[in-house]
């Protein structure tokens, strides 16, 4: 599996490596066998709120996106947008560290490209469940 970082911000330093890192663990933790390439890009709000509109409908930022473009089951291409404005202000909100929620969100759009939802209370608390594991055991607090 091949992991990309791209980062089109300048609000948060981006540890690349700590990133791959976290990508990794969420993979492995699911038991992945799959191959592929995913690249995560740190964006602005301005950036992920015309994602939104364009491929969800929604126009208004939000804090991460997963776009899960493979061709077959046996091989992952995905894309995944994180905002880090949106981990600023939800910091704040959540009482955690902007690098927490990049985490977080790292995590959970790599949930998203492996097929877990969020739309129900059940889903997102699988999700929530899942990626508090990971981050605990990667000693993210």
């Amino acid at each position: 599996m091949k992991i990309t970082i791209k980062n089109l911000q300048k609000k948060i330093p981006i540890n690349l490596k700590r990133i791959k890192k976290v990508a990794f663990k969420t993979l492995f933790s699911e038991g992945l066998k799959k191959s592929g390439e995913i690249t995560v890009c740190f964006v602005n709000d301005k950036e992920i709120k015309e994602l939104n509109l364009l491929y969800l409908g929604q126009n208004k930022p939000t804090d991460v996106i997963a776009f899960d473009n493979s061709q077959n089951k046996k091989e992952i291409l995905a894309d995944i947008a994180i905002s880090t404005d949106t981990a600023v202000r939800n910091a704040k909100i959540f009482k955690t560290t902007p690098l927490y929620e990049i985490h977080l969100y790292v995590v959970h759009g790599i949930l998203h490209i492996l097929g877990y939802a969020d739309k129900t209370t059940p889903q997102r608390r699988i999700m929530q469940g899942k990626a508090n594991h990971i981050l605990k055991k990667l000693n993210i607090s």
